[in-house]
Formats: structure tokens, sequence, C-alpha cells
């Protein structure tokens, strides 16, 4: 008997990786962190390979001469660990919902960034685009949809600890309310990245900011219409992550709305043509 107890509290404990205030909070703010989301040691055995893969030396700041350094997928065992925790499973099910989101091979790509009195080029306020890459070399083109065609969460995976002068990723909380109502009108086809950019994203300008912080191992599970942006590295130390996207399973459930789709719903309440219930593709 108390077998069977200690089990259904450890099971009660694992399902509730995020508590229902916290998943309020995401369709609200459209972001949820979530602390220890995988080991340490894996968070240093990432780094120590894309050490090697940048062509920097961790022991030779002489070698950090970019402001950042882009590092394409590398689909290791250190990097696929990371991706596929408990944890992160349990907080990707009660955000996307079960079975309706693709397990990850990796990280996608790493965007590191070294201190530097250069600008790095790359701090303006964005979302990422999710579809239309076919044959498409100008990423300006690429395209959003207000069902997040081809996109479930955009995440953020800390490899290293990052402080507040570390160049932590920007985020206006609530933003992806007002990126929702911006492609509601466009339908299926949705706009480009380059049509979302044509405002500087000025309607989300007066949301209040976030930063990601926190010490390696890390994740914050973001809204896909969340707008972020990089900024200059202040700070001594590099800092490491990556920002895989999250991508949501081929076949179309029938579950009920899933927080993701839940935010969506929210910011197109008002909208005549928010009768019908929102399932990503």
């Amino acid at each position: 008997m108390l077998v069977l107890g200690l089990v259904l509290v450890l099971v009660l404990v694992l399902v509730l990786v995020l508590t229902e205030g916290e998943i309020e909070e995401f369709v609200r703010e459209g972001v949820v962190r979530v602390d220890e989301a995988f080991p340490r040691r894996v968070a240093d055995a990432c780094r120590q390979i894309l050490w090697q893969a940048s062509g920097c030396h961790e022991d030779a700041p002489s070698t950090w001469t970019r402001p950042v350094v882009r590092v394409g997928e590398l689909a290791l065992p250190p990097f696929r660990e990371a991706a596929a925790t408990e944890k992160l499973t349990l907080a990707y099910d009660a955000l996307v919902g079960p079975g309706r989101w693709l397990p990850r091979g990796g990280l996608g790509t790493f965007p590191l960034r070294f201190p530097s009195a250069k600008a790095p080029g790359d701090c303006g306020w964005h979302i990422d685009a999710s579809f239309g890459f076919e044959d498409q070399p100008d990423f300006m083109q690429w395209r959003i949809n207000v069902a997040s065609r081809g996109r479930a969460l955009l995440m953020l995976f800390l490899l290293s600890d990052v402080g507040d002068d570390d160049a932590p990723t920007r985020l206006r909380l609530g933003s992806h309310l007002d990126i929702a109502r911006r492609l509601a009108p466009h339908g299926d086809p949705g706009l480009t990245l380059g049509e979302l950019a044509s405002t500087g994203f000025a309607e989300s300008a007066a949301r209040p900011e976030a930063l990601a912080t926190g010490p390696a191992g890390t994740v914050y599970l973001c809204h896909p219409f969340l707008v972020h942006s990089a900024q200059p590295h202040r700070g001594r130390a590099p800092r490491f992550m990556a920002q895989p996207a999250l991508l949501p399973a081929p076949s179309r459930s029938a579950a009920p709305a899933s927080p993701v789709e839940r935010a969506i719903q929210l910011a197109l309440d008002e909208q005549p043509s928010s009768a019908d219930p929102l399932r990503l593709r």
C-alpha cells in the first residue's frame, strides 16, 4: 500500500511539471520557464561540442573575434538528450497536447554570443517563420499563418548560465496576442515575415519585457507568435543557447484546444471569424 501511495505521488508530481496557473500564464503571456529542464552535465557536454564547432577556444578570449557565431544543427547524443527529457516531454504535452507534436532529433541551430563592442547586427524584434521555406532563399518571404502552420512552440534552451548582461533573449510578454490579431484576416496563406515586420512590430511595443535568463539547463517554452529579440553581449562569459522549434504532428487531432490554440482563440474572441476552433497544422 505504501509503495502504491509513493507511485501515485510520483505520477502526480510528473503530471504537474506545469501547474494550472503556469499554463494559464502561458496562455496570457506567451511563455513559461522550465527550471532544470535538462541536467547541467548535458549542458556542459553540449558546450564542449559547440566550442569545437565554433572555431573559438574557451580559454583563449583572443579567438572571440565576432559578436555572434552561428553553428548549424548537430544531431549528437547530448543535444538529443537535452530535447527529450521526461520533464520537457510532459511540458510539451501540457502546452501542445499528447500525440500532437513530433520528437526532436536535436536542438536546431545555435547562436553563440560573445562579449563584444561590435554591434551583432541581428537585434531586431521579430517572430520566427514556420512555413514557405521550400525553394525560397529569401527568409523575409517565409510565412506564418493564424493557425501556426508548421510550428507548435518556439523554445529557448540555455546551454550556459545567462545573466542580465549575457545577451539574454528579450521577450515581449503578451505579444503573441497582437500577432494573432494581425494574422487573422489573412487566413491560411498568412503573411510573410517581411509583411509582418513592415510595422516594426509596433503593435506590441507597449508590452512588458522579460529576459530569458537562468542557469544552464533552463528552457523557455514560448508561443510561436511571441515577439522576441536578440541583444548585444555586455558580460564576460560567452552565452551558448539553442532555439529550436517544436513541430506539430501531421495528423489533425480532435482533442480539446491546447493552451497554444487557446491563446490564439483568446486573441480572436472579438473577431467575427473566431467561431471555429483553431487546430495547429
